[in-house]
């Protein structure tokens, strides 16, 4: 009796499983858009999110890039649609693009600051081709770092082990309740892809987009990464690590406001600074050739030094 007992919860629970699974592709699938990308005489492919009904959609910017002619959309109700990329911001690995319909389902986005290790997502793209696939799995870990073309850090980027394949890219993870809380990025290797978060930044970047087609970002040029801050140091600022300058690009604000190799940023702005991220969360538009104060260590002395961020190309 015991072991029917538990043969019959086990199916129980894969009966709420797959019905959570159902439930979402059953919502998300007429808003998730299989991408042809015309590239000159090469065409590539991809995946993208519904946001307004109105044509806007949300893919990642390594998706389109290269492309000046747009492409074509094609949906789960048979139809397909022209579009143009309307903006994209290589650096969050984020694009919109505007397709010619005004009848599209949207989908909801959630937030994906409410996540949790082990929680069910829902990846649905197009991997190889096939479209409006359909993959679950957990979130694996959340703040992690993806790297982009242009040398920047996407941060708090979710890893899912929810199947994703090229062509997977552009489309949407979500949650049990069929809330976009990621747009599917990268596979890093079998049972590990990523997805950028969509959370309050992300918005901003995808509402820039949406209006001035691109993102405007402030930067300091220097790459640096973290590094332990001295035991003194620490007890008396509270925090147990800085951002090291590993190089500083000639030309640069940082170059001109006297950042050197080796310096060890403590705060900026009046901000802590613990690594790369809190430098990258603080170049926002509204800094771009404004003077902010520097605090760095430097060979043992604290030196406050004054830098006026520029804006990244």
């Amino acid at each position: 009796m015991a072991e029917l007992t538990f043969i019959a919860s086990e199916e129980e629970a894969l009966d709420a499983y797959s019905s959570a699974v159902i439930t979402v592709a059953e919502r998300l699938a007429p808003s998730v858009a299989n991408l042809r990308v015309s590239r000159g005489r090469r065409t590539g492919g991809g995946s993208a999110v519904v946001i307004t009904p109105d044509g806007f959609l949300v893919t990642s910017a390594h998706v389109v890039n290269g492309t000046r002619q747009g492409g074509r959309a094609s949906f789960v109700d048979g139809r397909e649609l022209r579009f143009d990329v309307v903006g994209a911001d290589v650096h969050s690995d984020l694009a919109v693009l505007r397709a010619d319909a005004d009848d599209l389902v949207a989908a909801e986005l959630g937030d994906a600051e409410r996540l949790r290790v082990g929680q069910l997502v829902v990846a649905i793209g197009n991997p190889n081709g096939f479209a409006g696939s359909v993959t679950a799995g957990v979130v694996s870990a959340l703040g992690r770092s993806l790297p982009t073309e242009r040398g920047r850090v996407v941060d708090n980027v979710i890893q899912t082990d929810a199947a994703l394949n090229p062509g997977n890219s552009g489309g949407a993870l979500a949650d049990g309740s069929g809330r976009v809380i990621g747009i599917n990025t990268a596979v890093a290797g079998v049972g590990l892809g990523l997805a950028v978060p969509v959370n309050a930044a992300t918005r901003q970047i995808v509402g820039a987009l949406m209006t001035e087609g691109r993102f405007r970002r402030a930067y300091l040029g220097i790459a640096g990464g973290t590094r332990p801050l001295p035991p003194r140091v620490a007890r008396a600022l509270g925090r147990e690590a800085g951002v090291e300058v590993v190089q500083v690009v000639e030309g640069t604000p940082a170059a001109d406001a006297g950042l050197r190799p080796e310096d060890l940023i403590v705060e900026l702005d009046g901000a802590p600074v613990t690594d790369v991220g809190d430098i990258q969360r603080l170049m926002v538009v509204e800094k771009i050739g404004a003077p902010i104060d520097v605090q760095v260590l430097r060979e043992g002395r604290e030196l406050q030094l004054s830098i006026v961020p520029a804006e990244l190309d």
